[in-house]
């Protein structure tokens, strides 16, 4: 029997599945409006607890729904696999030598220019709630000072490092002027998505860009574990386990209950984003961007969460909807996080400067596929200095064994150290670096590797070939 709340959740889904249908037709071609930008974006989400992208958990009836009409992007890799630098890579367009903050706990400069920064001289209002992460170190926290927020200049209700300054029932953001905005007794998501609706009710005032920052389903750093909304993880005590965990020691045996709750409660707070904007007319002219700046592995690639080359660790959600995008698309080809801040000032009608590194994803929207390079260039720090290749079939990645991850920057030398046929090895359990029967397809991967270290960081380096197997 159905509980009152899984009932309501169906028929929200239902009446939110139909109201999608409806803006389908007006909002499948593009407007001569500028669109609103909405990115609801959340931190460490596994691109495999989607069910558009296979999860049979049932976890996001809405995102689910939001991908069948707009676009979902198959092979979505993030630029780093920690926070900070993903987060700098999303906001500026450009990779970690170009914008600075390489590792966590580095700021990102005043003098970088941001997705934010390009909107608000186009008219745009900006605004964005939730987890910053981007500020240095010696701020603190929590309140972010004006210089240190991106641009984001209009609206501002957030904190710096959210996690440290708030429990999943418990904590604070803070406004523009610095000022405490508590909560208690409301689960954090809930009260993000509860900012965010004043927002789009009370302050926004079109063409706007709003990003909702969430937390989950990242852990709660000072409790080591991750924590579900009340209940959840009894609802999914005995999940589906993802086949690169099943034989890897880790934690994800305590931790994927609580997990999926994480993902199953952000998933209803997306429906109710989509409702408000649908209640304030907002629906057919705004873009909404579903994305995470990374993913989760539990501790079975390395002693945390994340920082590693692995599937696990790279591959994030990515879905786009709304004005222009409504196209029932799936894109195969691989892009990057570094794309999105490109692709958002295409769909403004804007100018991409220079400075951005990434490609706008436009062209693969229309099916303009001819010279797209099918691959993902990954920077990885603090676990260890490391650049990776993500191809359609390979993972490549080499490691600077004299390097720490804390403290360098960069290399002028790496070895190869993985290398996973995607084919025949979806779930990464054989690292084939090393071997002699890959060794002409590890050359290959070796100097475009190489090419793309020249190209995006401007060194010459060397990449020894992996003697034996690691």
């Amino acid at each position: 029997m159905l509980s009152r709340r899984d009932f309501l959740k169906g028929t929200t889904v239902m009446a939110l599945s139909g109201m999608l249908t409806e803006a389908h037709a007006s909002a499948s071609e593009p407007s001569s409006q500028r669109p609103n930008f909405l990115l609801f974006f959340t931190d460490q989400q596994r691109w495999d607890t989607v069910g558009a992208y296979g999860s049979p958990m049932g976890l996001t009836p809405t995102l689910d729904a939001l991908a069948r009409r707009g676009v979902l992007f198959q092979r979505a890799v993030t630029t780093q696999p920690v926070c900070a630098p993903a987060r700098a890579c999303l906001w500026t367009g450009m990779y970690q030598n170009r914008h600075g903050v390489w590792r966590n706990a580095l700021g990102l400069s005043p003098d970088i220019p941001t997705v934010a920064h390009h909107l608000k001289r186009a008219g745009y209002t900006v605004g964005y709630i939730g987890k910053w992460h981007l500020a240095p170190r010696e701020v603190g926290n929590g309140a972010v000072p004006p210089q240190w927020r991106g641009g984001f200049t209009d609206f501002w209700e957030a904190s710096n490092v959210l996690e440290l300054v708030s429990h999943p029932y418990e904590g604070k953001l803070f406004d523009a002027e610095g000022k405490e905005i508590a909560f208690s007794g409301v689960y954090r998501t809930d009260f993000l998505t509860q900012r965010a609706v004043r927002f789009l009710k009370e302050v926004g005032k079109e063409p706007f860009l709003l990003v909702i920052s969430y937390l989950e389903p990242h852990q709660q750093n000072d409790w080591n574990r991750y924590v579900g909304p009340e209940g959840y993880a009894q609802r999914y005590a005995n999940p589906w386990v993802p086949e690169d965990l099943r034989p890897l020691p880790g934690d994800w045996h305590s931790q994927l209950p609580d997990y999926y709750g994480c993902v199953a409660r952000l998933d209803e707070n997306l429906a109710t984003i989509l409702q408000t904007l649908a209640e304030t007319g907002r629906l057919q002219n705004t873009v909404i961007v579903f994305v995470s700046d990374h993913g989760c592995h539990f501790r079975t690639r390395n002693g945390e969460y994340k920082r590693s080359p692995h599937e696990s660790s790279i591959r994030i959600p990515l879905v786009m909807a709304g004005a222009g995008l409504n196209r029932s698309l799936m894109v195969p080809e691989v892009v990057s996080l570094v794309d999105i801040a490109p692709t958002l000032l295409e769909i403004a009608g804007l100018h991409v400067p220079s400075e951005m590194q990434g490609r706008s994803l436009m062209p693969l929207i229309r099916r303009e596929i001819g010279g797209w390079r099918n691959e993902a260039f990954v920077q990885i720090s603090e676990s260890m200095v490391a650049r990776a290749l993500r191809t359609e079939r390979y993972t490549y990645c080499a490691v600077a064994l004299g390097k720490e991850g804390w403290n360098d920057p960069y290399s002028d030398r790496y070895t190869e150290w993985y290398l996973y046929d995607l084919y025949a090895d979806p779930h990464q359990l054989v690292n084939l670096a090393g071997r002699r029967q890959y060794e002409a397809v590890a050359q290959d991967l070796r100097e475009r590797l190489r090419s793309r270290i020249r190209e995006v960081e401007g060194m010459e380096v060397q990449i020894d070939p992996c003697p034996i197997p690691p």
